[in-house]
């Protein structure tokens, strides 16, 4: 009698053809989709105009997607990433992108492309973990926060799937999948996630840093495939 290999479960909020999923199946999981969680985009006017900053700064590809439309024609974009830049969606704006899709490396080419700082508008969910405000702090770059949109709970919360694990992938998410997770491991991405999970009681097996090729090493090392007979 043969066996044949099962794939443990992983549920993300993220769809079946996000390459985050993409990355939990090349780690040996079966990526299942469970939306949870839904933006709630802000009507709230940039912090100052468009017109009096250097550029924008943008994290997030929802970010990206809540500013777009009411940006100008030409404006400098500094995105955290490709994905970022994708979600934009407009070819009339001069976007850049850093060495890595980290907000660290977008403040090494801030920094670069100006020199002597400047006034900044940064696009950004609404708890986002505020990296670029903190560095940026008493220095000639003046950051602009721009709560463009924030991740709130579906109402119904629908029910966990069936699953050996769930991978947060920020701390609200932890939040909420912490109660609900009690019987599968818990991954998080982002120390910040990790540590929403231990205060709500829920303490995550593992974390990385918000980097995909980290969620594979994690999630491949963490690996615990079952076997039933056919």
């Amino acid at each position: 009698m043969t066996s044949v290999a099962v794939l443990p479960r992983l549920a993300l909020a993220r769809p079946a053809q996000h390459p985050l999923a993409d990355t939990v199946r090349k780690a040996g999981w079966e990526a299942v989709p469970f939306a949870f969680t839904c933006l709630k985009v802000s009507t709230a006017p940039p912090p100052i105009p468009f017109a009096e900053a250097q550029g924008l700064l943008v994290l997030s590809p929802s970010g990206a997607q809540v500013a777009a439309p009411r940006l100008p024609a030409g404006m400098l974009c500094l995105v955290q990433g490709a994905g970022t830049a994708d979600a934009l969606g407009r070819h009339d704006l001069d976007v850049e992108l850093p060495s890595e899709a980290r907000a660290e490396a977008l403040w090494e080419l801030l920094q670069a492309r100006f020199p002597e700082g400047g006034d900044f508008i940064l696009a950004r969910g609404e708890r986002s973990r505020e990296y670029l405000e903190l560095a940026t702090r008493g220095t000639a770059w003046r950051i602009h926060p721009w709560i463009t949109h924030r991740e709130v709970a579906k109402d119904p919360l629908p029910a966990l799937p069936k699953v050996e694990a769930v991978l947060a992938l920020s701390p609200l998410q932890a939040e909420i999948l912490a109660p609900i997770s009690l019987g599968v491991q818990r991954f998080a991405w982002g120390e910040a996630t990790a540590v929403a999970f231990a205060k709500a009681g829920a303490p995550a097996l593992a974390h990385c840093e918000p980097k995909p090729g980290l969620l594979w090493a994690m999630l491949a090392q963490h690996l615990n495939k079952e076997e039933s007979p056919c």
